[in-house]
């Protein structure tokens, strides 16, 4: 004799425990990506995307549930009321898709999001929740040295690239040598003019025709 369970928990309970992980904190971290749950910001090493409102959704709707299976039925209740004339699934593709696109993914080698034929999506990452704001991750040539400078610009700070530096240096180069070069021109036109001066000057008292005044 076989004996069944069953489940006495109201769907509505299923839908708030599922939630439960995104709720014990403010900050949702998985690989260089964060999220501020109160803002509803998406950041990527300290540079913020730009998601729109129902690629959001199904960024948690996924974070709710990392390593499971969420069917595209969860999305569409998730995303679009009962009572909504869309196309579900060209809707749910398509802001996949959107949603790929901005975490730098694909379907074909999933880093994040990877779909599960006839059913749904699992997410590949276990995201970490904490009510403290992680510190952001930089990378030398990534989003985060853009912001940076963005914020200098901003901020009225001045800041210099290497190839600022080198053209520095090149023009007060060029400075020094012209000064040294005019120098010894000056020089060389003093050495030779200040001989004939004196020649001349000899040349004047010596000559025969030259009258002496008492």
């Amino acid at each position: 004799m076989s004996t069944e369970v069953i489940s006495m928990r109201d769907p509505d309970e299923a839908t708030v425990s599922e939630r439960t992980l995104l709720s014990s904190g403010r900050y949702v971290s998985f690989g260089p990506f964060r999220i501020d749950q109160q803002r509803q910001e998406v950041s990527r090493d300290g540079s913020r995307l730009k998601l729109q409102g129902k690629v959001y959704q199904i960024l948690l709707t996924l974070l709710e549930k990392p390593g499971e299976v969420v069917t595209r039925e969860e999305l569409r209740m998730r995303l679009w009321p009962a009572d909504t004339h869309v196309n579900y699934d060209a809707n749910v593709n398509t802001t996949v898709n959107k949603l790929r696109q901005a975490l730098g993914d694909s379907s074909d080698k999933p880093l994040y999001i990877e779909t599960i034929p006839r059913k749904g999506y699992c997410l590949l990452v276990q995201p970490e929740v904490s009510d403290k704001a992680p510190h952001p991750h930089f990378v030398p040539n990534g989003h985060s040295a853009n912001s940076a400078a963005e914020t200098s610009r901003n901020s009225g700070v001045l800041t210099f690239t290497k190839s600022d530096v080198w053209i520095v240096l090149g023009v007060i180069g060029l400075i020094l040598v012209g000064m040294l070069l005019g120098a010894g021109i000056t020089r060389l036109w003093i050495s030779h003019a200040a001989p004939t001066v004196p020649r001349a000057l000899t040349m004047i008292f010596s000559s025969p025709s030259a009258t002496t005044f008492f």
